[in-house]
């Protein structure tokens, strides 16, 4: 080795160390907040354990006490519907019905202003994080920025979610859903919780029955024959908030989603043959094979006088490439559906859905606040009582009727039902500028559940339900 090609290799090392050096001072600095960035993952450890339990169980069909962990709070009746089955029940009187009418009017007036500021302040909020924006480039911002301002969103979001009457689906739930397929889910998905920084989901709506067909494309069949629906757990709206590592904060929300389907909203995931379709391809591909062997192999060991050996490594390798072909092709028909499925089921994304919150909240506060008026006009005169007891009444009447009239099991709120009325009734403006009524923010009611929901970007999130 000549001095030269010395100096030019000692050089290079040095150069090396140097980089060497920068990289490792520079995850040195960055080391404070490594806490930050890997501190909802590891709260992620615990769903991994539960769906390990999960695993575990044979034929597990529904999340351990599901009574006691949700509890539907949607009013299954839109603002008009339910106007029209109160006046007719309790407002027949031409005066009633006038009276409820400009009610309901006064109500609208008054939330139009109140959700349009709550939504102006969220849209403020999520601008800088926003992945449609389509207005300038502002500066971009850092990972510990970025999950700061993420936090504050979904922070702005859950009294708004309470109000909506989303409920939120717990980690045992989230758990179930993971780890259980259903039979009649012909596309079948697999995630790795490791890409994931936090995930939660919020639900309204829960049914048990056929789902709805979304097209005759969706039909699932099953080689020779039509599989028949059949009747499972699902939600009318499912709201979803997830952050990959890699990614930024997806806000979506779907319609008729089954409990079972919940992992097939999620972002990163991978699509996967169910194991029964996996033993019909492997079964079709050894009885193919066999017969092409016996048909085609010996004529040409007899009249070409080809080695065994070598006539098996040909048929070993034309078996892996058309297994190949076929798994491939399977693949690429479940991810079109996916693909399809995912298509008609989505409703809103990201800034359109604080939108489509901000009026469905709206509506549930409305309906809240016509329940509440008509039926404390059907108490009986003179029954006083402190505000708990006028509460548990209202509550107990309206969830009474709203199960004659619907067949939903509803909890009612009642007592802030009783607050938006009291705030709506108290005001005598009509016009936003003077005098105009400053509803509270609903405050953020979560039914009891018997673990801790998964958790966001902050250990401290209380999620409510979904669009």
């Amino acid at each position: 080795m000549t001095v030269e090609r010395w100096l030019r290799l000692r050089a290079q090392g040095l150069a090396m160390l140097h980089v060497t050096r920068g990289v490792w001072a520079s995850w040195v600095r960055r080391w404070p907040a490594l806490p930050e960035l890997l501190g909802p993952t590891r709260a992620l450890s615990s769903l991994a354990a539960k769906m390990g339990e999960y695993r575990r169980m044979w034929n597990p069909t529904e999340p351990r006490d599901w009574a006691q962990q949700y509890q539907e709070r949607f009013i299954p009746f839109s603002k008009e519907q339910l106007l029209r089955l109160l006046i007719q029940e309790f407002h027949s009187s031409p005066a009633e019905k006038v009276a409820l009418e400009e009610f309901s009017a006064h109500v609208d007036l008054c939330t139009l202003y109140h959700y349009h500021q709550i939504l102006s302040r969220l849209q403020a909020l999520y601008d800088p994080i926003n992945p449609d924006r389509e207005t300038l480039d502002q500066p971009s911002l850092t990972d510990p920025q970025r999950l700061s301002n993420e936090q504050e969103v979904l922070l702005a979001l859950e009294p708004l979610l309470a109000q909506a009457n989303f409920s939120p689906l717990s980690e045992d739930t989230l758990a179930y859903a993971l780890v259980v397929h259903h039979p009649q889910d012909e596309v079948q998905v697999t995630i790795n919780l490791d890409q994931y920084i936090y995930m939660q989901f919020w639900a309204l709506g829960q049914r048990v029955g056929k789902m709805p067909r979304l097209t005759s494309a969706g039909s699932k069949r099953f080689f020779f024959y039509k599989s028949t629906p059949a009747e499972r757990r699902y939600f009318k709206r499912v709201v979803l908030a997830a952050r990959t590592k890699r990614g930024h904060l997806v806000l979506k929300s779907f319609k008729d989603t089954p409990l079972e389907g919940l992992e097939q909203l999620l972002p990163e995931l991978k699509v996967r043959t169910s194991a029964l379709q996996r033993t019909l391809l492997n079964l079709f591909l050894v009885v193919s094979g066999v017969a092409v062997f016996v048909n085609v192999g010996m004529v040409v060991l007899t009249d070409l006088k080809m080695g065994t050996s070598l006539l098996l490594l040909f048929f070993a390798a034309f078996m892996g490439v058309r297994a190949t072909k076929m798994f491939g092709q399977q693949r690429s028909v479940q991810a079109l559906e996916l693909a399809h499925m995912l298509y008609y089921r989505s409703t809103s994304n990201n800034s359109e859905l604080l939108s489509a919150l901000a009026l469905r909240a709206q509506d549930e506060h409305t309906k809240e606040a016509l329940l509440a008026r008509s039926f404390l006009a059907r108490r009986p005169r003179g029954a006083g009582g402190s505000p708990e007891e006028t509460s548990q009444w209202l509550q107990t009447e309206v969830e009474n009727w709203l199960l004659t009239q619907t067949g939903c099991a509803v909890t009612f709120n009642a007592a802030r039902a009783l607050g938006h009325l009291q705030a709506l009734t108290e005001s005598t403006g009509t016009l936003p500028p003077s005098g105009f009524p400053k509803l509270d923010p609903p405050a953020t009611d979560t039914p009891p559940t018997t673990d801790t929901p998964p958790t966001g970007p902050a250990p401290h999130d209380r999620p409510a339900g979904g669009l």
